[in-house]
């Protein structure tokens, strides 16, 4: 089942026609898809910001044409003479602050074609390297081998392929390696032990699971207006308060209740809050 598939069934059981996701699983994958109803779909670029963890099984010793198990086999190697020391020292040049080029099997566009379907026709482009960041990666079990086996427990920024870093960790190996199994569990603030599953979404209705818009943007400083600078918030209009954090912020009324995601920028002592997502009251 891919993501759309997944957004679809959500709409047919809810008969809420407004209903996006935030940040695609590849069919294969399992875990963690956040969706957004109503209004609150206007935030999910935020969401999409946030940062991912996976459980990941990584096969060492076959290299795939897709970097997964569902892809034709390129190249074999013994991957005997890996130890697990020699796979966490791997890991550890890996965690960080990088660079990864997107698979073609991504939902990257090019000129507004997804890479994955340009695959599907058997051509390949060139994908310019992206800056992506691994906070940490746990080596949890590891079974040596001709097809050594290893579980990984991977933090990573937003627009981070687990894929590609299995494969990327087979070749600084020698030996390729290829991604044998994959589960989100968290986007963002959103963790698996949280979540539901499509067929208690069907049974218990979507009512039962709907946080409120702001449990998607806990990771941003608040800023708490007052009733007539709301009402300006509402309105589109972009408000001054004494001081305050800089950057992307939330906008919240004096109840507690989200009314935006705003710009903060200095002026003066003060901040000049440009709204740029206006939720409404």
């Amino acid at each position: 089942m891919t993501s759309h598939d997944a957004v679809s069934a959500a709409r047919r059981w809810s008969g809420q026609a407004t209903i996006g996701h935030t940040g695609t699983l590849d069919p294969g994958a399992a875990g963690v898809l956040v969706l957004a109803v109503g209004r609150a779909t206007r935030l999910a670029r935020y969401i999409l910001e946030g940062t991912k963890a996976y459980r990941a099984e990584m096969t060492l010793g076959v290299k795939t044409a897709t970097q997964d198990a569902a892809g034709e086999v390129t190249a074999t190697a013994d991957a005997t003479p890996i130890g697990r020391e020699l796979l966490e020292a791997a890991i550890r040049l890996r965690v960080g602050q990088g660079y990864q080029v997107p698979p073609m099997v991504s939902a990257i566009k090019r000129d507004g074609v997804p890479l994955y379907r340009l695959a599907r026709r058997g051509e390949e482009v060139v994908r310019a390297p992206r800056p992506i960041t691994f906070y940490r990666i746990d080596l949890l079990e590891f079974r040596p081998g001709r097809q050594a086996v290893a579980m990984l427990d991977v933090e990573c920024s937003a627009g981070t392929y687990i894929r590609t870093l299995c494969a990327d960790l087979g070749d600084d190996l020698g030996v390729g390696a290829h991604l044998s199994f994959l589960v989100r569990t968290a986007s963002g603030p959103f963790r698996l032990e949280d979540a539901c599953t499509l067929e208690e979404l069907s049974e218990e209705g979507m009512s039962r699971w709907l946080l409120p818009p702001a449990a998607g943007v806990t990771g941003w400083p608040k800023v708490v207006l007052g009733d007539a600078d709301a009402r300006r918030m509402l309105h589109g209009r972009a408000v001054t308060v004494d001081g305050g954090p800089h950057g992307t912020v939330q906008v919240i009324d004096g109840d507690g209740r989200l009314l935006a995601m705003a710009e903060a920028r200095s002026l003066g002592d003060g901040r000049r809050l440009w709204p740029r997502v206006v939720l409404g009251s």
